[in-house]
């Protein structure tokens, strides 16, 4: 494998968790990785919450939006190496064809936007996703990528999922 590493992160409405893990990964994996997010069925916007969560960690919010998966597997889109999703709704959909061999790992995390309550509440489910996410990202740049071969690389992402 390259040097070089783009990530892209799944989820259908992309307005969360996909998009905080790309804030994530652009932040821990530099130079190294640059991460994008994407949704099959993207809202349109980026939950305040999410912003809000991201800027609490001091991490840059520039250039967050939603977009749609489509720009991805289009002709001139960045070559992808690895495809994480973050929501169970897109693990369960049909996904474009990724050109090359992208390793790919369903990393679910619970979905903060769906809960109803308190702004404590609905805070500490943001945090939590962030946490998360933020951890399996962290055991996700420990790996020693360029040594493993792809079965034994997919083995590891996927056990990265159930932590």
């Amino acid at each position: 494998m390259s040097l070089h590493y783009n990530v892209l992160f799944l989820c259908t409405g992309n307005s969360a968790r996909s998009i905080m893990a790309e804030a994530i990964m652009n932040q821990k994996g530099f130079p190294t990785f640059t991460a994008y997010s994407a949704g099959s069925h993207p809202g349109g916007f980026v939950r305040p919450e999410a912003i809000r969560q991201l800027q609490s960690a001091s991490l840059p919010t520039e250039g967050l939006r939603s977009k749609s998966w489509d720009e991805f597997s289009r002709p001139g889109a960045p070559r992808v190496d690895f495809v994480f999703t973050v929501c169970d709704n897109a693990a369960k959909e049909v996904c474009p064809l990724w050109p090359g061999r992208p390793a790919t790992a369903h990393w679910g995390v619970p979905d903060p936007a769906a809960v109803v309550g308190t702004p404590e509440e609905i805070d500490r489910a943001y945090r939590e996703a962030f946490a998360i996410l933020e951890r399996r990202i962290v055991l996700f740049l420990s790996l020693p990528i360029s040594s493993l071969d792809h079965r034994a690389l997919q083995q590891k992402i996927d056990e990265i999922g159930h932590r």
